[in-house]
């Protein structure tokens, strides 16, 4: 019986059906392996329904018990400086950012994208959500990084720390595009929180809003960072302040490295790499060094430029040195023409701390700061 297909009968139309079939089962199995090709970072989600849903840790237990270290790197003690203790896996309220963006055309960075069309050409000057975000780390060079690239004609940037990835999720969307600055199709919007980079729900939600989003960290030698961590610190309390290191070890500086204390916490690059790398590609993320941010401003923004792809603009003729804070600062800013360089907040005079003490903050990073080369393909230089 052949139910109305009589052509399946004969030998020759069999034949010819049985070869379109094999064609179109080799076609859906080819779109089947492409769809599941993974980043060279990790493993993205298919779909991440919420914040919390971000994959279990695993890889980096083994190596934080030897130091009796938390996992919760996001649980920062009392003496976290300035009280930006990370928000953590808080859930979002009746509005997020959640839906609406999965399965669009991913904007093209260079061109014009991240706005509320996600890709579509607009000529209007309007606010856009960021097509990058600095996302850390404290105390790394994260402010002059984005005072230097407010120079370059096509970038534009909202004016203090938005936190919106850890501490105003809940405000939605059309909250946090409302404040980032007007721009044009050809402009790229940057947004600057440093503390999302050790913000346990900072990547998932990043990736929600957009999962093309570049992602730019500016690092340190984190027993340099710690150190200007701290000082941050002593400056605003003055009173009762103990000694650096009272704070980074145990027992009154005799014992193991306090890894729970946040100024130390936060230099383990590594640890919360790992979790951005669930989310993003390597591809999308771009390092900067501090200290070559301050031995040679241009060379590290002409690298930037180029992961931006909005042109290699900002030159030696935008800097001069400032001797008494010890670092670049811009000669004439695009809205003023005048010198401009960071605020007395910036630059301030380190605290003597033993050299020993500082040896054994080297000696505790060391494995740490390999492993974070090999995630980066660079090769940092700290000892």
């Amino acid at each position: 019986m052949s139910f109305g297909v009589p052509w399946l009968t004969d030998p020759t139309g069999l034949k010819s059906f049985l070869v379109i079939m094999s064609f179109l089962l080799a076609a859906t199995r080819h779109a089947s392996l492409v769809s599941r090709t993974e980043p060279e970072f990790g493993p993205k989600p298919e779909m991440v329904e919420s914040a919390n849903d971000v994959p279990p840790e695993d890889r980096w237990k083994e190596l934080f018990q030897a130091d009796d270290a938390s996992d919760d790197v996001d649980e920062y003690d009392g003496e976290y400086p300035g009280g930006l203790d990370p928000v953590g896996d808080q859930k979002p309220a009746s509005r997020s950012i959640e839906s609406g963006v999965h399965g669009l055309a991913a904007p093209n960075l260079a061109a014009g994208g991240a706005s509320g069309s996600y890709g579509a050409v607009d000529q209007e000057t309007m606010s856009r959500l960021p097509r990058a975000i600095i996302i850390g780390v404290k105390k790394g060079g994260t402010r002059a990084l984005l005072e230097f690239l407010r120079v370059h004609p096509k970038v534009r940037a909202p004016g203090p720390e938005v936190h919106f990835f850890d501490r105003h999720y809940d405000r939605g969307i059309d909250w946090y595009r409302s404040l980032m600055p007007p721009t044009s199709a050809d402009q790229t919007t940057i947004e600057k929180t440093p503390s999302y980079f050790v913000t346990k729900s900072a990547p998932a939600r990043v990736y929600n809003m957009s999962r093309s989003t570049r992602l730019i960290v500016v690092v340190r030698d984190p027993v340099t960072r710690a150190v200007s961590d701290y000082t941050q610190v002593a400056t605003k309390r003055r009173r009762d302040q103990r000694s650096f290191a009272e704070m980074a070890f145990l027992d009154n500086a005799t014992g193991p490295v306090a890894t729970s204390w946040g100024a130390i916490k936060i230099g383990l690059y590594a640890k919360h790499l790992e979790r951005w790398g669930r989310f993003f590609p390597r591809a999308q993320l771009h390092f900067v060094s501090g200290e070559r941010l301050v031995e040679d401003p241009v060379g590290e923004m002409a690298k930037l430029e180029d992961f931006l792809g909005i042109g290699r603009y900002i030159t030696s003729g935008h800097f001069y040195f400032n001797a008494t804070k010890g670092f670049p600062c811009l000669r004439r800013t695009e809205w003023t023409g005048t010198p401009h360089c960071l605020g007395k907040t910036k630059g301030r005079l380190h605290p003597s701390v033993d050299e020993k003490i500082l040896q054994r903050l080297r000696n505790f990073y060391r494995p740490f700061n390999e492993k974070f080369y090999q995630m980066t393909g660079i090769n940092f230089g700290w000892s």
